[in-house]
């Protein structure tokens, strides 16, 4: 027999080799995760496409395949009028292919604003009064217009909508307490939360980094953000899973950081409740630039799934502008008749048309202003270069002033309008 010597850096160094050549190498992807089939030409607004195949499909071929989910999830841009009609779109083509068994979710209300949207589906309250009762200024704040002809379907044609958010003081508790400092009535509230997901983490730490949060720690913003999707999931689920909604499709809206890549709104219900689904976004193209500062200056990582099943191209578009101030500071009157005026802006509107402080606003165009929602309300149908006929009392006399309301800078503060 043969033997060989083999110096001790030549020996290890082999079997350095023997034990690397059986690990696996990290494989690097072939092309993008989240694009595998790019387009070949630049997308055009309204075009469709289906992520993971590249395929380019009409509105009716993206249909087709969503309404075979139980649900569909549209990730839209809030304030973007298009992304909106996209959602209407969705809606009325779901409810024509599931009659009576179609819901409408959606992000903007929360749990205990139910109440007012099943009075609003009944058909038991007008515009002005769901408003008021569902706290719409002061829950979500957007102007109504956006979803507008979106409720206003689903209430001509009896579609249930589901509250799917967190209440505001839950929200608020958690921005600062972890769930185990939270009170057992609070703790109580809560859904199932798993703070664990890297993905839905790296987002959010990522979107974070583009905001002012008055000091709030990026755990308590984590906190908040797996708060909605948690609760926005176990609401969809819920309803899925009631008698109510046994056999019923859903069409849920969201904002689209609740929706992409799946790991938010969708992952989170399918652990409740493993349905089929579809995932539909939107992406603005070509956007204008006095449009650019609405982005996020933020980096997303490059996460390993597709955002969407289908992106929609869209224009970053503009709801018709409405609603003008007045250019008051009231309160509720201490007679509870009317709105005492505590301060006129120098240069608004008011003063122009000789309202003064300490005068008592009674209407305008004859409707009662009781509160100070009855003048927001009355506002927001204004526009710029429309007059108005304000009734006040001044001194125990009653005069009438018309007001024209030119364009003012601004959005109302507290209590200003």
């Amino acid at each position: 027999m043969i033997r060989f010597s083999l110096p001790l850096h030549l020996a290890a160094a082999l079997c350095l080799f023997a034990v690397s050549a059986c690990c696996p190498a990290v494989k690097q992807p072939i092309g993008d995760p989240q694009n595998p089939y790019p387009l070949r030409t630049p997308p055009r607004i309204g075009d469709i496409v289906h992520l993971p195949t590249g395929a380019v499909v009409s509105m009716a071929q993206m249909f087709a395949v969503a309404g075979d989910a139980r649900i569909v999830y549209v990730g839209e841009t809030h304030d973007n009028p298009a992304s909106h009609r996209l959602e209407l779109q969705a809606l009325e083509v779901l409810a024509e292919r599931h009659p009576g068994r179609q819901a409408l979710g959606m992000e903007m209300f929360s749990r205990d604003q139910q109440p007012a949207l099943d009075r609003w589906v009944a058909g038991l309250l007008d515009e002005k009064a769901f408003l008021r009762e569902s706290r719409w200024f002061e829950n979500w704040g957007m102007d109504f217009g956006y979803y507008r002809d979106l409720l206003n379907f689903a209430r001509d044609r009896r579609i249930p909508i589901i509250a799917l958010n967190a209440e505001r003081s839950l929200v608020g508790a958690l921005r600062s307490k972890t769930p185990d400092q939270l009170s057992a009535e609070e703790q109580a509230r809560l859904p199932e939360l798993d703070l664990t997901d890297p993905y839905q983490r790296g987002l959010t730490a990522a979107i974070f980094g583009d905001r002012r949060h008055g000091g709030m720690q990026l755990d308590g913003f984590v906190r908040v953000q797996t708060l909605w999707d948690e609760t926005m999931a176990e609401s969809a689920a819920r309803y899925l899973a009631s008698l109510a909604g046994e056999g019923n499709h859903l069409l849920v809206i969201a904002g689209g950081n609740h929706v992409s890549y799946g790991f938010g709104i969708p992952r989170r219900v399918f652990r409740r409740l493993p349905v089929s689904s579809v995932l539909i976004g939107g992406r603005e193209i070509n956007i204008p630039a006095d449009k650019r500062d609405r982005l996020m200056d933020i980096t997303v990582p490059e996460f390993p799934m597709v955002p969407y099943d289908f992106l929609v191209y869209l224009a970053y578009e503009d709801l018709p502008k409405t609603g003008v101030n007045l250019g008051v500071m009231t309160a509720p009157a201490p007679t509870d008749r009317g709105l005492a005026v505590k301060t006129v802006v120098p240069g608004s509107n008011a003063e122009r048309a000789g309202v003064r402080q300490g005068d008592l606003l009674l209407t305008l165009d004859g409707e009662t202003l009781a509160d100070t929602f009855d003048l927001i309300y009355a506002l927001k149908k204004k526009q710029p270069g429309s007059h108005g006929l304000l009734q006040i009392e001044r001194q125990g006399q009653t005069l009438k002033m018309d007001v024209f309301f030119q364009e003012s800078d601004g959005v109302h503060s507290s209590g200003k309008r």
